[in-house]
């Protein structure tokens, strides 16, 4: 097992770029992640990685080494899957991610449960805003809120969400409540936009009588967290384009009135992303399974009023 421990470090260091990034995912200190990995070159005898200030980068020798290692370590996982649908009885370990504010909600606080259902998985959780890249983290499975542009890997719907723009009443009495889409513009209304580095959309896709039409929108500020724009928007900050069941709450109390009702935005799909072999693993299946269920069954409560 210690040359397998072995491949899964140099595995997760090349993909990570970093000692220290690779150790936190497998749970295991820097000092440790270092000495695998000197294990390994020193059973090779050959330098499997250029080290600099920041961060490890894979010799010629290293990056052929890395494509075995990922094959073995990806068939000894199909391997252990297979028997874990034979018995009955799943285990291992699932690396999950979701948006900041839809993942503390929906799915982490969701995962007790299914660990007591399935006290035999573990599940890592991580929470960003951020599009993970799923293949390089090594992700099992996505839960995402927008579209699917990653064609390597699959989707599971699980419910197309509606959207809504909103604002104070308090911010709508002071600079005035558009009519049209075009006043978001002309009128300089401060819209709240969800932008972290690399983010392709800063725009608004809103509903007209001649279909969806794309409004160059702008704002004082920005953030890379859903909920701090809900906060921004609660504070009379400006206009914010959110799923509808993240803020019922809040437009049900009157702290957020909807606006442009007949152009509202365009709807988002809820949905899982995963790699292909992925659902060939009971225990990814078990977590789809009960995490589509659950959302859907909180949110139709949300909507409700429930």
């Amino acid at each position: 097992m210690a040359y397998l421990d072995n491949l899964t470090v140099f595995v997760r260091v090349v993909e990570l770029g970093n000692l220290s990034a690779a150790g936190r995912d497998l749970r295991v200190s820097p000092a440790v992640a270092s000495n695998r990995i000197k294990e390994l070159e020193k059973h090779l005898g050959v330098r499997l990685f250029n080290r600099t200030t920041r961060q490890l980068m894979p010799t010629e020798q290293g990056t052929v080494f890395y494509d075995g290692a990922k094959r073995v370590l990806d068939a000894i996982a199909e391997a252990e899957a297979a028997v874990s649908a034979l018995s009955g009885q799943p285990r291992g370990t699932i690396r999950v991610t979701a948006p900041l504010g839809f993942g503390r909600r929906f799915i982490a606080s969701g995962i007790p449960e299914f660990r007591d259902r399935y006290p035999q998985i573990e599940v890592r959780l991580r929470l960003s805003d951020h599009n993970v890249d799923i293949m390089k983290e090594g992700i099992d499975v996505a839960f995402r809120l927008g579209l699917l542009e990653d064609s390597s890997l699959r989707m599971r719907g699980i419910m197309e969400c509606e959207r809504v723009l909103v604002a104070s009443p308090k911010y709508l009495e002071a600079r005035g409540e558009p009519t049209e889409p075009q006043q978001l513009i002309d009128d300089g209304h401060d819209c709240l936009m969800l932008r972290f580095p690399g983010m392709r959309e800063h725009f608004w896709t809103l509903a007209t009588p001649s279909g969806p039409h794309k409004y160059e929108v702008h704002g004082p500020f920005d953030s890379d967290d859903g909920d701090v724009l809900t906060g921004w928007a609660l504070s009379d900050r400006g206009i914010i384009n959110k799923p509808r069941f993240e803020i019922e709450p809040f437009i049900r109390d009157r702290r957020l009135k909807v606006i442009l009702p007949e152009s509202p935005p365009t709807p988002v799909q809820l949905a899982a992303v995963y790699p292909h072999k992925k659902l060939q693993d009971p225990k990814v299946r078990l977590l789809l399974d009960f995490m589509a269920e659950r959302c859907q069954r909180l949110i139709r409560d949300i909507l409700a009023g429930k």
